[in-house]
């Protein structure tokens, strides 16, 4: 999916796929842990996430005496004055995207799967496949549809620092509506999106006319984009630690200030231990996002609008 996936992601897509064009049916054995490492040469601890990924999808469970098996399928319910044959005819790719984005902002990329979407819409597995050509695909057109729902103005703000902000505010804005965004798109291996580019070819624009080189603006777009990205990749798992153990990041930290402060006065960390007797600090995903920005387009500022008029244009290195 991305250059960046685990392996065992990949692996289990690899079983995933298998049931969803039959060659594993409701019943069949899955491969074992023991199976998986030898087949992939992976560790055990992988292995293991492999299958406890493919049981939380609900792909495949395990039966005393069986090991893991591949589970039965949901049961399909056709909408309302429709047979599961209308359902078919009447799929579209559109509809399909919709319905696997509002999985993936319920549950994430886990809940994402080609047998329980078709579940979900009542029509059969394969006829998924008319319209995409697998899990992949799926992924990466919901993602640039996600993108495609938070469009930038057909006209830019005046000055280079206003079209930046902007182009980081929407990009955090639209990763907060669909926490498992960031976690599909590539910074090392950016993949064919229209809309994620047309992003980029934004924060290329914004820089025409400072004086700065090609490497420069490649390099201003870019690494404000990953910025965005590289905060926003904690916002699925602060989603599900609160979901998992029902407490707001606030709650949770002053359940954890005794611990904190045991370790703290343990010696080693004067630094925290001064900063944190001055008082309550307001810090949190927000904040750091807030902070960041502003100090990155800062340093922009100091790129641009401070550097010599005249000689040979800056390099990244600069």
């Amino acid at each position: 999916m991305t250059g960046s996936e685990p392996p065992y992601r990949r692996i289990a897509a690899g079983i995933r796929r298998r049931i969803d064009l039959g060659e594993l049916r409701p019943g069949d054995r899955v491969p074992s842990a023991r199976q998986l490492t030898r087949e992939h040469g992976v560790a055990i601890a992988t292995a293991t996430k492999v299958l406890a990924l493919l049981r939380d999808e609900g792909m495949v469970l395990t039966r005393p005496g069986a090991g893991t098996v591949v589970a039965p399928p949901r049961a399909a319910v056709p909408q309302a004055g429709r047979s599961g044959d209308g359902a078919e005819r009447d799929l579209t790719r559109e509809r399909l995207i919709r319905a696997a984005i509002a999985r993936a902002d319920a549950g994430g990329l886990a809940a994402v799967s080609m047998r329980q979407i078709a579940a979900e819409l009542g029509v059969s597995t394969m006829s998924l496949y008319r319209h995409v050509r697998g899990r992949d695909e799926l992924i990466l057109t919901m993602a640039d549809t996600a993108l495609a729902n938070a469009p930038l103005p057909a006209v830019a703000p005046a000055g280079w620092r206003a079209r930046l902000e902007l182009l980081a505010r929407a990009q955090w804005a639209t990763y907060r509506r669909h926490r498992w965004l960031p976690h599909v798109i590539s910074i090392a291996r950016p993949q064919v999106l229209p809309h994620a580019m047309a992003h980029t070819e934004w924060g290329l624009r914004a820089t025409a006319g400072a004086g700065l080189d090609r490497h420069v603006r490649w390099h201003v777009a870019i690494t404000l984009m990953a910025y965005v990205r590289g905060i926003a990749t904690n916002l699925e798992m602060r989603a599900q630690a609160e979901q998992d153990s029902g407490l707001t990041d606030e709650q949770w930290v002053d359940r954890q200030v005794t611990t904190f402060q045991h370790v703290i006065a343990s010696g080693g960390y004067s630094t925290m231990a001064a900063l944190t007797d001055e008082g309550d600090l307001d810090l949190d995903l927000e904040s750091v996002f807030e902070f960041g920005l502003r100090r990155l387009l800062d340093g922009y500022a100091a790129l641009i609008e401070q550097r010599p008029p005249a000689g040979p244009q800056l390099s990244p290195g600069s």
